[in-house]
């Protein structure tokens, strides 16, 4: 099974960034507007994202762990046979904070283009949330 991880860091307070992380329906507007370009609630526990390329995806919420600031999902649909992952936010001070990715998938051979999004999926959140701080 391969496991790909992004740990992006996040010039935004932690509680900020959970909340925008939080915010399941939302994804195309608080988390990666522009990676994702819409996000459709599918019922209470699922969501419909289309990403920039026209690839669309059903994600399952599995948990959202307020305490720990952690999202769990899964892809049931699609090419992968098995796809879960999970989202944190740790805080590092009152200003700063990390924004932890995992995604679990098979088969293998997925990985490398999976990664590839993953990586402008971070680079997404990253420009995201950061700007979210300097306007304030």
């Amino acid at each position: 099974m391969a496991s790909l991880r992004q740990d992006i860091p996040i010039n935004a307070p932690a509680e900020d960034a959970w909340a925008a992380l939080r915010d399941f329906g939302a994804l195309h507007q608080r988390l990666v507007p522009g990676f994702v370009v819409d996000c459709r609630l599918d019922g209470p526990d699922a969501r419909i994202v289309t990403f920039f390329n026209g690839m669309q995806a059903r994600e399952l919420l599995v948990d959202i762990d307020d305490a720990h600031h952690r999202l769990a999902y899964a892809i049931v649909d699609g090419r992968a046979t098995h796809y879960s992952a999970s989202a944190q936010v740790l805080a590092e001070g009152a200003q700063r904070s990390r924004f932890i990715w995992i995604i679990d998938l098979l088969p293998d051979a997925l990985a490398p283009s999976i990664a590839a999004m993953q990586a402008q999926g971070a680079k997404a959140i990253k420009q995201t949330l950061d700007r979210q701080l300097a306007q304030g």
